[in-house]
Parts: C-alpha cells; structure tokens; sequence
C-alpha cells in the first residue's frame, strides 16, 4: 500500500521563555506555537517484510539521526506491528532554522503510521513516544496552536490572529544542543499569563545569545526590524516579523538580499495533519 502527501507543517514560537532548569537538565519553558503554512510532504509505502526504512530524504541527515526513522522505530516496538515502511520526504522547511522541521516529521510519521499500520494507539500515546524523541513533537501531533509550558510538553490550546509573516533563513544552521548549553543563556524569567502575552509582552531568551554568537542571523533580524518587528523563533536560525496583509509581507520580500531565503506565509491554528486523518479515516 502506498499512502501519498502526509503534511507536516512547520511552527513559529511566537514567544520563548526560560523559566528555569530542571535537574535532569531540561529547560522549562513558556511559549506559543502557531502553526504556519510551510510544509514538508511525506509518502509512505507500508511494507510486508517489516523493515523500517527511508528513501528521497535530504541527504543532510545522516539516517541514524533521522527522526522519522526514529519515530517510525518507536511505534513499530510499542505496537508490535509486523508491518514495515518506506519513507520519503520532500523537505520545504529550512534544516537547523528553529521551525521545527525534524519534529513536525516525526509527528506526521506517528500520526500515519498509526493509521496505516491500524496500531490504535491513543493521541497521549502518540505524544509520549514523541516527547522521547523531542520535546515540541507532542504539539505537532495534537495538532492546535498552543500555549506550551513544562519543556514544551503542556499543552493549551489557543486561538491566535491568522495573519501573514515573512520568515527570513540567513542560510545558516544553529545548534540547539549548543544554546540550551550555553553558559550565557537566561534561564531565570519570570513567568507571564495568556494574557500577559495578549497584551504584547514576550520575547525570546534565546535571541541575545544568538545575536552575540552569530552574525548573519544577528544582520538579518536587523535588516528585518527596518520594516517590522522582527523575532528570532525557537533558537534559531530563522527569524519573522508579522504584517497586516499578504501584499505588504510581499513588499518587503521583494527587497530581500539574495543571500537569504524568505517565506511569506500564513499563520494558522489546525494543522493540515488533522484534516488529511480525518481524510483517511473517512476512507475505511
């Protein structure tokens, strides 16, 4: 069987605060997560010998670190499902750009795999096998934008102004690794309500030690603040502004220097994913 064109759509953090530490390490965080249309496409062929393998994959991840090899691995041993996969992804979001690319596949791959391999699994299922292969996978596969504490993993969902923005990648990779174990990193914010955040408050604690650390995200966020307020998302390398229309996003876009890539796009609060499962399920 072959299932084609699973969308795993990217996020911006529209916020990020690090409200503290745990002693295992982690981050706790504050932030919200919208949804935005920039998407990765993934194919599947449901496979009878078993095996659990990949194919037209950016050859930038090596597929030991493939979180869709991954994902499909964790829920092939929780199910105990005989069937295997062949996993194809056409990537469109930037790799290592802070819009949660690698998550967002994984997610779609649990999401499909547990329809087309019939393992029944439950939504919280899902979301813990994907919380131990990344902390944002559990927003991905619940499928609304969100309100996220803990390490992401606490989810509320909201409803947010669908407008446009422009996403800017300098064509740079940053580390998340590296910033969340940076010695410079704010770690102490303190905690902010929904509405708080309604009323404008919010930035990233992330954005200054990306700003001290790397230069061409540094020029572009500056560049970017010339016509808008501009934002790092996640840790980066990517960075946004939000503007009133499509056109006006456009405008700016078109003044874009060429080293840089840009992505006018619209913010949205149901994933794409949602839609294509209620698609499949009205199949059966």
């Amino acid at each position: 069987m072959i299932s084609l064109g699973w969308p795993a759509p990217a996020k911006l953090n529209l916020f990020l605060h690090i409200t503290g530490q745990r002693q295992d390490g982690y981050h706790l965080l504050q932030t919200v997560f919208q949804f935005i249309q920039l998407i990765d496409v993934i194919d599947f062929t449901i496979l009878e010998s078993g095996l659990v393998r990949r194919s037209s994959i950016s050859l930038k991840i090596d597929e030991r670190d493939d979180l869709v090899i991954k994902a499909a691995q964790k829920i092939k041993k929780r199910s105990g499902s005989k069937l295997g996969v062949d996993i194809s992804v056409k990537k469109n979001i930037p790799i290592g750009g802070g819009l949660g690319g690698g998550s967002s596949d994984a997610a779609t791959t649990l999401v499909a795999l547990n329809e087309l391999w019939q393992t029944g699994l439950s939504i919280d299922e899902l979301s813990e096998i994907g919380l131990s292969l990344g902390a944002d996978i559990p927003f991905f596969i619940n499928g609304n934008a969100a309100w996220a504490e803990g390490v992401g993993d606490k989810l509320t969902p909201i409803n947010l102004d669908e407008c446009f923005y422009l996403v800017i990648y300098p064509n740079c990779g940053i580390s998340t690794k590296a910033v969340f174990e940076a010695s410079d990193l704010t770690r102490n914010t303190p905690r902010i309500t929904i509405r708080d955040f309604r009323d404008g408050n919010g930035k990233n604690d992330c954005e200054s030690y990306v700003r001290n650390h790397y230069h061409d995200v540094t020029e572009a966020l500056d560049w970017l603040g010339e016509y808008a307020s501009s934002k790092l998302t996640g840790t980066g390398a990517c960075l946004f502004a939000q503007f009133s229309d499509e056109n006006e996003a456009n405008e700016v876009k078109y003044k874009l220097p060429t080293k840089w890539q840009g992505y006018v796009v619209k913010g949205i609060n149901k994933s794409p994913l949602l839609g294509r499962l209620i698609h499949e399920k009205t199949r059966e």
